[in-house]
């Protein structure tokens, strides 16, 4: 019998691409937060309000952005590993990633318009006042990733990026996934819980 002794490599444990990136994911992170913390303690004070708001809203957008959502982030991750392991057709998830996410985009200012010409605004209560600007921050974050996704698409068409150096990949990955994150908090807490 022989002895099979596996031989493994140590694993570094750091978070991928750019700590500059992680600072800002974290930071932005921590200003949801206070807005979601902002969020709960208002809907504690007015349950009524809230429950009325929620009811003005159009969950089947809603989670037909979060599909949307969710499979462009799942494009973007499958898109990160091909280039790890330098295959071809990460651009093109790149680029199907953001048409995926622009369902995202335009369900969004679908939303805002139909909401807007009903008369709800950042003025028509506390939960419009929260909904408005909790999902139009996250709306101008999910817009920032989608220009990420294609620069990074357009670098690795143009060569810039060959797979050798992870971090500019891995970056924008790491950031388009907080968006992700972000919006599969933001929907149950708005539109199924409030």
């Amino acid at each position: 019998m022989t002895d099979l002794t596996l031989e493994t490599e140590p694993r570094s444990h750091q978070l991928p691409g750019d700590i500059a990136v992680w600072i800002f994911i974290f930071a932005e992170l921590a200003v949801f937060g206070i807005m979601l913390i902002g969020f709960a303690v208002a809907r504690s004070l007015d349950p009524g309000t809230f429950h009325a708001g929620r009811e003005a809203l159009h969950p089947l957008i809603g989670l037909l952005n979060t599909v949307a959502l969710i499979t462009a982030s799942y494009l973007v991750a499958t898109a990160v590993h091909q280039f790890r392991h330098r295959c071809p057709g990460v651009q093109w998830r790149l680029w199907f990633a953001v048409a995926i996410s622009c369902v995202y985009t335009v369900g969004k200012l679908w939303e805002y318009v139909n909401l807007y010409s009903e008369g709800y605004n950042l003025g028509t209560s506390t939960f419009f006042m929260f909904y408005f600007f909790l999902t139009f921050f996250h709306f101008m974050h999910v817009i920032l990733g989608q220009v990420i996704l294609i620069v990074l698409a357009v670098k690795v068409r143009n060569g810039d990026y060959d797979g050798s150096d992870m971090n500019g990949m891995e970056s924008g990955a790491s950031y388009w996934h907080m968006v992700d994150l972000v919006w599969l908090v933001l929907f149950p807490i708005i539109y199924v819980l409030a």
